[in-house]
């Protein structure tokens, strides 16, 4: 059987789990390789904050269960601290921590729920993700590209609504520049089973 890989956004393709298997257990680390960004729009520019995947060096637990023509994840979360996103300047960090609510809710959580691969094309996949932000939980249905067969490569985009979150940008220069409420979640992850 070829090596289980799989990571909290999602795992690789169905096909290397064995019938028979019910629930398994194992762990991933993200390579320094990876890439996390949030990316939005201001009425004057758009702004990019990058979040520092070397802080994530702790293998994540790894729980799921094939059911069907789906894999279901119990107990599967990223876990990203607040404080390690870059937008490239004090000021703007300072703003991102506030559109955050960081002072009272200082992490981010993704927790993988479901994932199901595309029949035609196996390198294509949707994945069921809740992600809590500022406290406040939104389910969302997120399509990725998987490749790689040792580590694998996990490729995608989210668009979330701050106000799903109850989130709100500060205005700036008498209100004159507005964050827009649609913002992306751009990730490239290259993640490995881990062995203790």
């Amino acid at each position: 059987m070829k090596k289980i890989i799989i990571f909290v956004f999602v795992m690789a393709s169905l096909g290397f789990i064995k019938d028979d298997v019910n629930i398994v257990e194992t762990s991933v680390l993200v390579t320094p390789s990876s890439k996390l960004s949030v990316k939005g729009v201001t009425n004057i520019n758009t702004f990019e904050c990058k979040y520092n995947v070397n802080q994530l060096k702790k293998p994540i637990p790894v729980i799921f269960e094939r059911i069907g023509d789906k894999v279901v994840f119990k107990k599967t979360a990223l876990v990203l601290d607040n404080f390690y996103f870059d937008c490239g300047g004090k000021g703007i960090n300072s703003d991102f921590q506030k559109i955050l609510k960081t002072d009272k809710h200082p992490k981010i959580y993704l927790f993988l729920k479901e994932l199901k691969t595309d029949n035609k094309h196996t390198s294509k996949a949707l994945v069921h993700v809740d992600i809590k932000i500022a406290g406040l939980v939104n389910n969302y249905e997120i399509p990725v590209s998987l490749t790689g067969e040792n580590n694998m490569f996990i490729t995608g985009k989210a668009n979330i609504s701050l106000k799903d979150f109850e989130m709100q940008a500060p205005k700036k220069l008498f209100g004159l520049i507005e964050v827009e409420d649609n913002i992306e979640i751009d990730f490239q992850l290259e993640v490995k089973e881990y062995h203790s």
